[in-house]
């Protein structure tokens, strides 16, 4: 303790003959950091007040950071030791855990770098735990898949193709074979060109039906919508059919009433027709008839037709590219296999339900449901 003019009244037994630190000008308690020989102390000045709250000295009170140094040496080294040993630890520990999680990554890299056109068949190995990773898997698996299909579908592309064409292709050899061999009159002549002629334009209307398919495909296709007329639509059909009808003598029987109306792309849904309807001709018996019905209630067009039908093992198979329910693929009927396949396309193009039902000996039967 000390007097205002610096005074020294009381010391306690402790400090023995050493002094703390005393600062006179101070006027409020402070507290700061002192030595006392070779101890570090933190000390306190206290300002004393009498009752006119005037100073009459002041009280100094130091306590020894020794034993707060010692902790704090010992953590600091400690920490020295500890912490680049903690960090290694759990670099090795994320180190681990990491190749532990990126495995089944390498795998699935691993396993789809070898596939090629030449292995499409092979899948990605499917982790244990259902996973995000599991998920990546099987929609790759999913994805190879439909590329599979699809490559698939297109080696079948280029063999039924390479097949149609090379038939007129023969047949056009063939015949200019024949007429160099010798000399012949000029009515074998003309029957020779003609025939020539009619597999040039089977060609031509392959190639033009195979370039529909394609643009259908690859979905650069517009539609426009408007009002068509069914029976206005039909009875052009039927004009550009009569020869044909005539010639097969078959009946058309158009059953649309003149209310009955769509909105879709007339363009596309006179293709679609076309084909339904030169299909029927084509496969339907001499002497038959076809039936065209409108039903409002359902808002569906039918196509009927008294032929041969089809059989139910090839009915999944007759809006396929180049299928042909003669399975020889002679000429006795003409055509490519293609037209029912367009017809298709379209018709899922407009959002036109296409569906087909038969039996052999009763007719086949064709339904568009417009939506």
């Amino acid at each position: 303790m000390v007097h205002r003019r610096g005074e020294l009244r009381f010391r306690s037994s402790n400090l023995q003959n050493d002094i703390l630190i005393f600062d006179p000008d101070l006027t409020s308690d402070s507290f700061f950091n002192s030595r006392i020989g070779d101890q570090r102390i933190r000390q306190g000045q206290f300002p004393l007040f009498n009752d006119r709250n005037a100073i009459i000295g002041h009280l100094t009170v130091g306590i020894s950071q020794e034993e707060s140094a010692i902790v704090l040496h010992n953590l600091r080294n400690t920490l020295r030791i500890a912490f680049p040993l903690l960090l290694f630890v759990l670099f090795l520990a994320t180190a681990i855990a990491a190749s532990r999680g990126i495995a089944p990554v390498k795998k699935l890299i691993q396993a789809a770098s070898g596939i090629s056109g030449t292995n499409i068949n092979t899948r990605l190995p499917l982790p244990e735990n259902k996973d995000e990773i599991y998920q990546l898997a099987a929609t790759i698996n999913e994805l190879l898949e439909r590329v599979e299909n699809g490559f698939q579908r297109e080696k079948q592309f280029t063999a039924d193709a390479s097949h149609e064409i090379r038939t007129p292709l023969t047949a056009i050899r063939g015949t200019l074979e024949v007429l160099l061999r010798k000399q012949r009159e000029p009515a074998q002549y003309e029957e020779k060109i003609n025939r020539v002629i009619g597999e040039v334009d089977r060609l031509d209307a392959m190639l033009d039906q195979l370039l529909q398919l394609a643009r259908l495909e690859s979905g650069h296709v517009s539609v426009h919508r408007t009002p068509v007329d069914l029976q206005m639509l039909f009875r052009a059909l039927a004009d550009k059919w009569q020869p044909r009808l005539q010639e097969k003598n078959m009946e058309l029987r158009v059953q649309i009433p003149p209310a009955a109306s769509v909105t879709t792309d007339a363009a596309m849904l006179n293709v679609v027709l076309d084909n339904l309807l030169g299909n029927a001709i084509k496969y339907g018996n001499t002497g038959g008839h076809i039936d065209c019905t409108w039903q409002s209630e359902s808002v569906a067009l039918v196509l009927r037709d008294n032929g041969p039908g089809i059989s139910a093992g090839q009915l999944p198979y007759l809006f396929d590219r180049f299928y042909r329910v003669d399975n020889s693929r002679n000429t006795v009927v003409p055509g490519s296999g293609l037209g029912l396949s367009i017809a298709k396309k379209l018709a899922d193009l407009l959002g036109i339900q296409l569906s087909v039902s038969s039996r052999e000996g009763e007719g086949t039967t064709f339904v568009l449901v417009f939506s």
